[in-house]
């Protein structure tokens, strides 16, 4: 049976790509290709940067409380078309119907910000800077931007790019995915239905040759993208060298760290939500947890309960708890990385390995270990409670750019202090949770840290603190977090 063929949105209408070349889009809950879509070729990504370019000044001159009318009307066309989007994004990356609507949720959150962008667009003026001179500075529309966006999050990661650039009055060109292509030309659809003008905003799903053709014009002025951290690399020297701003967002490993004295239940609860929540296939995931002293005998007991409790099936299913990963390839992966720590001695807690309910499936498995050496699952594997016994413990992260995430009972900040040249970014979250329960997260590299409770409290320190806690006194140079326990 033949599979509908999705096309490029380019000036405002789908356009069929010029490309022979057809990827296959699936639905990993079955394994069945439900799409194809192009793969834009150089001359198909040229034609969008030729109507984006034409589209360039009407839209720089279009006043900035029109534009964020336009945005406004997008944001209540996105909030009526909700779930739509959701289903869309559940389908083809296979979450869960609940994380794929709160992800459109947040990305309708940076479309309610781009709203307010008239206010941010003020310039500023000085007096008397210099004897008889005055300063005036303007915020300028700079021209045709692009984004290159992951597969993990469909609909969120693109709004957090294109309803920023759209208010400042620059054209863009959008190249999602091509394993996630629907919601964003969906999103397109519904701009042109909010009134945006033909060519302001365009659709190119494909593959190297888009991206590269993109990176590489002259009239693509600025560059936004998120994905593994080998092609952050690869996107940001390209556009770079060829004169462009550019945004590059690459990946992290992160890692967590339970104290003896943490809350186990509030604990537990956390790391299943951050390591199997939207099948680990998220930036945040959490793969190795790294417990300290004998606590680690209990939190294996909660997490494997709480493993196998969990309802793992179609994503659109009412009750499922997680979804399939994207692809096979993926899923073979990361049975891959089970079976090498299974095979360097690690103890496998939960083995669901030979689940099959449909085609991408993966029943969520705790490893203990005890090895250095032990090749830890990324994005979308299982999380892997490491011992350590001593009362001194010490991890040494798999990246410089890793997060870290703490859980303690009882914290009181005493100092925090940093050299301001080894600042690299790196930030110390503290989310106060149910009373004297704390869960301390650290983060660096090329990402953010995103807490669910972020509204219970935060604090902020820079790169290199030394914080003294009651009884705990915890060091985070750059690529290493060290525990030492016991009281001065």
């Amino acid at each position: 049976m033949t599979k509908p063929v999705l096309q490029l949105w380019i000036n405002g209408q789908y356009m069929a790509s010029r490309s022979k070349r057809f990827g296959e889009v699936f639905n990993p809950a079955s394994g069945e290709v439900i799409r194809q879509v192009p793969l834009a070729s150089r001359e198909d990504v040229e034609s969008a940067i030729a109507s984006a370019k034409a589209a360039f000044p009407g839209w720089r001159d279009t006043t900035p409380l029109r534009r964020s009318r336009i945005l406004n009307k997008f944001r209540e066309l996105l909030e009526m078309h909700r779930a739509e989007l959701a289903q869309l994004a559940s389908e083809e990356h296979g979450k869960t119907l609940e994380d794929a609507t709160g992800s459109v949720q947040r990305g309708i959150e940076v479309v309610e910000f781009a709203v307010g962008a008239p206010h941010l667009l003020k310039g500023e003026h000085a007096e008397n800077v210099g004897r008889g001179v005055d300063c005036h500075s303007m915020l300028q529309s700079i021209g045709v931007c692009a984004g290159i966006t992951p597969f993990n999050f469909p609909a969120m990661v693109p709004m957090w790019m294109f309803p920023i650039a759209l208010a400042c009055g620059n054209t863009f060109i959008l190249k999602p995915s091509e394993k996630v292509p629907s919601c964003s030309l969906r999103m397109a659809e519904l701009l042109k239905e909010a009134g945006l003008p033909d060519g302001v905003f365009n659709v190119v799903p494909g593959d190297k040759e888009a991206v590269d053709t993109l990176l590489t014009h002259p009239d693509v002025r600025a560059i936004s993208f998120v994905g593994s951290t080998p092609v952050a690399k690869y996107i940001y020297e390209t556009a770079a060298h060829h004169g462009k701003r550019v945004q590059a967002l690459g990946g992290a490993k992160n890692h967590a760290v339970v104290l003896p004295d943490a809350p186990l239940d509030f604990t537990a609860d956390a790391i299943m939500g951050a390591a199997y929540g939207s099948a680990g296939e998220r930036c945040m995931a959490i793969s190795t947890v790294v417990a300290v002293g004998e606590v680690a005998d209990a939190l294996v007991a909660k997490l494997k309960a709480r493993a196998e409790k969990l309802v793992v099936g179609p994503g659109d299913k009412k009750g499922v708890d997680m979804g399939p990963v994207i692809l096979a390839l993926h899923r073979d992966k990361i049975v891959g990385y089970i079976a090498s720590g299974v095979q360097q001695g690690a103890k496998l807690v939960t083995d669901g390995r030979d689940i099959r309910r449909g085609d991408q499936y993966g029943e969520p498995q705790p490893v203990r270990q005890q090895h250095r050496d032990f090749h830890r699952v990324g994005r979308g594997g299982a999380a892997f409670p490491e011992r350590d016994r001593s009362r001194h413990g010490r991890h040494q992260c798999a990246d410089p750019g890793a997060d870290g995430l703490l859980f303690l009972r009882r914290l009181e900040i005493l100092a925090v202090r940093g050299p301001a040249h080894a600042r690299h970014g790196r930030r110390i979250f503290l989310h106060p949770h149910q009373g004297d329960h704390h869960a301390l997260a650290g983060s660096g590299g090329a990402q953010r840290f995103h807490a669910d409770d972020a509204d219970a409290g935060l604090m902020c320190a820079e790169m290199n603190p030394i914080l003294k806690l009651t009884g705990t006194e915890l060091f985070l140079p750059p690529c290493r977090v060290k525990v030492r326990m016991g009281v001065e």
